[in-house]
């Protein structure tokens, strides 16, 4: 409203002045078309000179992409009427919507879409308007800055999104914010929201069918801007009321800080002097210095006699670590002729073993020898046992021969003849026997020795088979529980183990957790060297290590509690550290093969030292290949700091010796743990097929050797029997030969080849019985050395068990030099931290001292001469802080002299400030009332009076058609109603709008727009098809009653868009005509109906 007073008054004044008169002219209708680029005609009479409008009319507008058409413009419109016609769809309303969004309008204002992206044509990215606005005379906006004219470009994106530009009268980018486009319609009172400014063809139908009179009521209020004033008034209501509100919460404060204001000047005139007891807090605190000072000294004393202490005892730590050097140098000692000792036994026995094997070659070779000689005496055997069939048969033939010569000497003689020749054969049939008996004696006897012999080694074999079974056993149950558990890998307890450790650490038993098992705590970088790292750190794997002696107690009952009783884990004791020791001065390093530690990955620097301690991990190589081992250990140049060596197979590899690995796979670190299982269960199988044969020769060898005992004792029974029946035969025998008988002759060639064939038994008797004898020797040849051979192999065995407890006695030796140094470093440990305890009471002497010296500056600034203090400065603190209480109680009563001083004056300031915001705010109220009245009266008063001109205008405007009409306001119930009556003057009922017709109802709105023009300001006014619904006499008539308000008003411009061609206008220089192309029919039908009017 402010906009607009100034403007009518800046008009009003100077309209005389300047403004001229405009002179009408006839418009030539048959003016040429313009270029087809600009797409339209204009048409206009040239004259004489031309008006000069006032700031902020449309000088030209350009549109591109917008609505459904591709280019439009520049049009370029005249300074007071302009008419744009065109047929419907040639973009007449696309140029009043482009003004609308360009100059700050929303698009519902437009009514030709909800959104700006609507406003995109179809296809296209983005939708530019450009609108220059005059900035010429006294309302020029920055005239210096824009220059005469000011160019405001549009851009709108296919996502809605609308950019500014703001530009010189020479092109010139001056802004793109809202704002600088805001201030610039401020100051021109353009507005383009205003039906009054711009009546689009929607917001004409609105009013011509609209049957509110609310309705009407509204668009006057808004046409005058009132709304806008009301709105104002209930705004600044509403601050007046938020404002009392605080006056009255100030007032409350205000009561407040006069209260304490009161308090604070009482306080003020009460103020008494505290210098008495700030003196004697004074002396206090100078007695207080040097009491302190006394104390220090008084600390300082025991501090200096604990240091000549611990001076003292520091020979005892030296004592007790020379002593520990020296046990370990003792047990180093011994374990050098233990590991002598296991070398010279380890020796003693390869070469044992190499003369076993000559000895078992020997054996097998005697053997042989015994069996060759066992065939030659069966062969001998074979031959006597034919020549005794022989003898036999010629007996009996000489035997006949006598039986019949007995016959011609006598029955007696032949007789006994018979009897000579049965007895001699029984005889040689009883020797026969006992020989036989005999060999099968020895043989029997033979026999059953060497099965009780074989019996007995395979029973040793047997017995070390079924323990190792029984172990392999242990181990499947172990590795097959260590998939869920791999603690059991370690032992079959050591879970129990670990989890009782686990239970004694949570109820604070240790002071440190104990780690273990220590192999449990490692893994390996390469799996192929478990069985070297095994093979190093052997008992190791299965060691738990403690930090302190107590915690090894405590260890150790846990143990006795869960462990079965036999061979328990090593337990080491070496305080932990949180970093892993510096071991590069020490440490062996190959280029090509790691150490121990190195090809180990431990997290627990616990682990770390503790094998870094015992076994010295950092200088033992593992190197895959044993030749390749040999060569590097035993080589000229072995690696320095390198102690040892050890292979993939696990041999141990030294630079002057090497041993071999006692097992063939890894137990507690192989990585392949289902690997491992099938290993054990076929090695497991071998071993039960090798247990089922050993027990079948077993039970094969008690039955042979029942049976041979029982053929034996038989044997021995016969050849007795056979013994005492020839004893009897041969004294028999001799008798009959010592009685005499005669002889024949023919009985004598018998007899000579029965004498032959005796001696041939008799010599080859001694061919048997020196086969015998030498089978006998060979026999006692193979026993000998077989005996020699078992020897030999007990031998072994003897030694072999001296090696193991002579390695078992270097494994104690090992343990002893372990537990030597951890002694010898647990007293070096102690006497370093004794030594870091002198070193620390040094520090804190030192520290005690420069505390007193600084006591004593600190009490010299004081009291610079020193004060025999005889109270301690615990009382004297007391009682300081007794005088301090008192000082601040009073101070609180009475107050300190300068705060309360301060307060008093804070208080009386803010108490006076309070009052002159309360009595400031009040005045305010006052005012705003004063003006709030003043205005509203102003308010109804201007209300009334543009009703009043509204009504004067639009009666006159009526009139000019001879048309009559009332116009009533109800303000109070905000209604407007308008009664029009066609012809007869005041002869007719007046009537309502809505009973007229179409043309009339349009002529009516005409005039009441024209009388809002009339009583309100704006630079230019757009009127959209205001006469589509008049016939010609109304359309002639309503176009020269604006044509007349125009002409009146040459200070402003008038747009009008008409499908009408307007042919019939005056000729005049004021009027210019914008004639718009026909639409392009072939555009796509929806964008022809937006366009569509």
């Amino acid at each position: 409203m402010t906009n607009m007073s100034k403007r009518k008054s800046s008009s009003a004044g100077d309209k005389p002045h300047k403004r001229a008169k405009p002179v009408e002219e006839e418009e030539d209708a048959n003016d040429h078309e313009s270029d087809q680029e600009d797409h339209l005609r204009s048409e206009q009479v040239p004259s004489a000179g031309e008006v000069v409008s006032d700031a902020g009319i449309v000088e030209s507008i350009t549109l591109k992409n917008f609505m459904c058409h591709s280019l439009l413009g520049p049009f370029t419109f005249g300074s007071n009427v302009n008419f744009v016609v065109g047929n419907n769809g040639s973009g007449k309303s696309a140029v009043l919507t482009a003004l609308i969004v360009a100059l700050g309008g929303n698009a519902q204002a437009t009514n030709r879409g909800s959104s700006l992206k609507g406003f995109v044509k179809e296809g296209e990215s983005s939708a530019d308007v450009s609108i220059t606005l005059r900035n010429k005379g006294r309302d020029a906006y920055k005239p210096d800055v824009y220059g005469t004219a000011i160019t405001v470009d549009l851009r709108i994106t296919r996502e809605g999104l609308r950019t500014y530009k703001l530009k010189s009268k020479s092109g010139q980018l001056v802004s793109s914010k809202k704002e600088e486009l805001l201030s610039i319609l401020d100051n021109f009172n353009i507005q383009v929201n205003n039906p009054v400014s711009v009546l689009t063809q929607e917001m004409s139908k609105y009013f011509l069918h609209s049957k509110g009179e609310g309705d009407k009521y509204k668009f006057f209020m808004k046409a005058t801007q009132l709304d806008q004033m009301r709105e104002d008034f209930v705004y600044i209501k509403t601050t007046k009321h938020l404002t009392e509100d605080k006056v009255e919460q100030h007032s409350e404060c205000l009561k407040d800080l006069k209260r304490k204001y009161l308090e604070k000047e009482d306080r003020y005139k009460s103020l008494a002097s505290l210098d008495e007891m700030h003196t004697k807090l004074e002396e206090l605190q100078k007695q207080m210095a040097w009491a302190l000072v006394a104390e220090v000294e008084k600390e300082s004393e025991p501090m200096k006699e604990k240091l000549q202490s611990d001076r003292r005892s520091t020979e005892k730590f030296d004592e007790k670590v020379e002593e520990w050097k020296n046990k370990v140098e003792e047990a180093e000692r011994k374990q050098k002729q233990s590991q002598e000792q296991v070398d010279g036994v380890t020796q003693q026995l390869s070469e044992l073993q190499s003369r076993c094997s000559v000895l078992k070659a020997e054996v097998q070779k005697r053997n042989a020898t015994f069996k060759s000689s066992e065939v030659t005496v069966h062969r001998c055997k074979a031959n006597l046992r034919d020549l005794e069939k022989d003898k036999v048969q010629l007996s009996s033939r000489i035997n006949d021969l006598k039986l019949s010569i007995s016959q011609t000497t006598g029955v007696e003689s032949q007789a006994r003849m018979e009897r000579v020749g049965q007895i001699e054969a029984e005889l040689e049939t009883l020797r026969h026997q006992i020989s036989t008996l005999g060999q099968q004696t020895d043989q029997y006897q033979h026999a059953c020795s060497r099965a009780k012999e074989e019996q007995g080694k395979m029973r040793r074999e047997q017995e070390m088979l079924q323990r190792s079974i029984d172990a392999n056993r242990r181990n499947l149950q172990n590795i097959e529980s260590s998939r869920s558990n791999r603690l059991r890998r370690f032992g079959e307890h050591v879970p129990a183990l670990v989890n009782a450790i686990e239970e004694a650490h949570k109820r604070g038993q240790f002071k440190h957790k104990p780690r273990g098992p220590l192999g449990y705590h490692i893994s390996l970088k390469d799996p192929e060297m478990a069985l070297a790292v095994e093979s190093c750190l052997k008992g190791q794997l299965q060691a738990f290590t403690c930090d302190n002696h107590e915690d090894e107690r405590v260890l150790q009952g846990l143990m006795t509690r869960v462990l079965p009783r036999g061979r328990r884990p090593a337990i080491i004791t070496s305080s932990f550290l949180p970093s892993v020791h510096d071991t590069r001065k020490r440490a062996v390093n190959h280029p090509e093969y790691p150490s121990v530690l190195q090809a180990l990955e431990i997290e627990d620097p616990v682990v770390a030292n503790c094998l870094i301690d015992q076994k010295g991990i950092e200088s033992i190589l593992l190197i895959k290949n044993r030749t390749d081992a040999r060569r590097v250990m035993q080589g000229r140049n072995p690696p320095q700091n390198c102690s040892q060596a050890f292979s993939k197979e696990g041999d141990q590899i030294f630079t002057n010796r090497t041993y071999t690995a006692e097992q063939t796979r890894a137990n507690c670190l192989s990585g392949d743990v289902e690997e491992e299982i099938r290993h054990l269960q076929r090695e497991m199988e071998n071993q039960e097929a090798q247990a089922n044969r050993f027990r079948q020769q077993m039970k094969k060898l008690d039955e042979g050797i029942k049976q041979n005992e029982l053929l034996l004792r038989r044997t021995h029974v016969e050849q007795k029997t056979c013994k005492d029946k020839a004893t009897k035969l041969q004294l028999e025998l001799t008798d009959l030969n010592n009685v005499e008988e005669p002889q024949s002759e023919d009985l004598r060639p018998l007899e000579e080849d029965l004498q032959e064939i005796v001696s041939k038994i008799s010599s080859k008797r001694v061919e048997y019985e020196e086969a015998r004898a030498q089978m006998a020797e060979h026999k006692a040849a193979y026993d000998a050395a077989e005996k020699e051979y078992k020897q030999h192999k007990e031998l072994i065995n003897t030694i072999a068990e001296e090696a193991d407890s002579k390695k078992e006695d270097l494994s104690k030796t090992d343990q002893e030099v372990m537990r030597c140094k951890h002694h010898k470093k647990h007293y070096e440990e102690k006497r370093s931290a004794h030594l870091c305890n002198i070193q620390t009471l040094e520090a804190n002497l030192e520290s005690k001292e420069q505390e007193l010296q600084t006591s004593v500056a600190k009490a010299k600034k004081i009291s610079p001469e020193r004060l025999e203090v005889r109270r301690t400065a615990r009382s004297l603190d007391s009682e300081i802080n007794r005088l301090k209480v008192k000082i601040t109680t009073q101070q609180e009563q009475q107050g300190d002299r300068e705060e309360v001083v301060r307060q008093y004056h804070e208080a009386l300031e803010s108490y006076k400030n309070m009052a002159q915001k309360m009595k400031n705010l009040n005045s305010f109220i006052r005012s705003l009332d004063n003006v709030m009245n003043h205005r509203l009266q102003v308010y109804a008063e201007l209300r009334r009076f543009l009703s009043a001109r509204c009504k004067y205008y639009f009666d006159s405007m009526l009139a000019q058609r001879g048309y009559t009409g009332s116009m009533t306001f109800d303000h109070k119930n905000e209604t407007l109603s308008i009664s029009v009556q066609p012809g007869q003057g005041n002869k007719a009922d007046l009537s309502d709008m809505r009973s007229l017709s179409g043309g009339e109802r349009s002529f009516s709105t005409v005039c009441f727009v024209l009388s809002l023009w009339a009583i309100t300001e704006a630079p230019f006014r757009c009127l959209d098809e205001f006469d589509v619904y008049m016939d010609m006499v109304n359309r002639r008539i309503s176009m020269d009653m604006m044509l007349k308000v125009a002409a009146g008003q040459r200070y402003r411009q008038f747009i009008f868009l008409t499908p009408q061609s307007m042919s019939s206008l005056p000729v005049s220089k004021l009027i210019r005509i914008l004639r718009l192309k026909d639409p392009d029919r072939s555009q796509n039908n929806a964008q022809r109906t937006q366009e569509d009017e």
